[in-house]
């Protein structure tokens, strides 16, 4: 757990919208899109598994729900998020760990990890902070691991009207490639891609420690 407060982007953006994260996921179609990461990650029974920035947990307890033998771990800096994840597990009689924690520090152990996933996660950082939680996945993976991501497409496509939201200029694939690259993982690749209404364009991501 960390002691040190830094400025983070919570789920939803702002703070105060905490109570709206339910609805829109609902709307949006967001458990759908959790299966079809977790159809990719491939977790089995005994596999010790990291979500970075698990927010209110709704990833982790589809997991959980779905592999039974898991060990899953969330981090999230957003304490309220936690507390909502908390209840969540409780509710389901799910066994979840749930850390205070930033995605550039994490609190495990080198080499302790069979997977990591992150949803919707990373174009809340900037570049910098996106390699730097690279380099701290790959530091947690043990050697074969894999980290299998979603997240949002910001791609421009022909004729698309309105401006585009800051967070998501430039966050291309590509990008985020690129990324995982400069923080030392291997057999980086894009997996699949997708579009819905509320939540717009995503790709998911695998790549191996």
């Amino acid at each position: 757990m960390t002691d040190t407060v830094r400025p983070y982007i919570p789920a939803m953006g702002r703070h105060w919208m905490l109570f709206l994260y339910d609805p829109f996921a609902r709307a949006a179609g967001l458990s759908q899109v959790h299966g079809e990461l977790l159809d990719r990650a491939g977790v089995q029974p005994g596999h010790r598994v990291l979500e970075v920035g698990c927010g209110p947990g709704d990833l982790l307890i589809q997991l959980g729900r779905r592999v039974p033998g898991a060990d899953l771990t969330g981090i999230d800096p957003d304490p309220a998020a936690l507390r909502k994840a908390r209840r969540k597990a409780a509710r389901r009689g799910l066994t979840v760990r749930l850390m205070l924690a930033y995605a550039d520090e994490l609190p495990l152990p080198d080499a302790s990890l069979d997977r990591v996933l992150s949803s919707y996660m990373l174009h809340h950082l900037d570049e910098e902070p996106q390699v730097a939680a690279m380099r701290e996945i790959r530091r947690v993976l043990r050697p074969g691991g894999e980290l299998h991501v979603v997240d949002a497409d910001g791609t421009r496509r022909p004729g698309a009207r309105g401006h585009q939201h800051p967070r998501l200029a430039g966050h291309t694939p590509e990008r985020i490639q690129a990324v995982m690259r400069q923080g030392g993982l291997t057999e980086v690749s894009a997996t699949g891609h997708g579009s819905r209404r509320f939540a717009g364009n995503y790709a998911f991501f695998r790549a191996v420690a």
